[in-house]
């Protein structure tokens, strides 16, 4: 399973992380340099969920914002709650 998140797409991407030497320049001296560039990665905040896909319960990667937008349906804890459920969808 990739680092991905399922509803929103977000994934590990790469990038750099300068590090940089000298005084600013409005703090009396002559301007920041860069002394050094390394590879980085960017990984987002993923969590493993059991969501509601397609009307089956599976374990899913969901990003925490995914999570708080309520993109995510839980399934219910204890299975008495489906016979209702399936009730209500066979009467409406």
């Amino acid at each position: 399973m990739p680092r991905e998140c399922f509803f929103t797409g977000k994934r590990t991407v790469s990038g750099r992380q300068y590090a940089y030497s000298g005084q600013k320049i409005s703090k009396g001296g002559f301007g920041r340099k860069t002394s050094g560039k390394t590879k980085r990665t960017f990984k987002p905040n993923l969590q493993d969920v059991r969501a509601i896909i397609d009307g089956r319960p599976v374990r899913i990667k969901a990003s925490t914002r995914a999570i708080r937008d309520g993109l995510v349906i839980k399934p219910l804890k204890r299975k008495y709650g489906y016979t209702r459920m399936q009730k209500e969808a066979a009467e409406g």
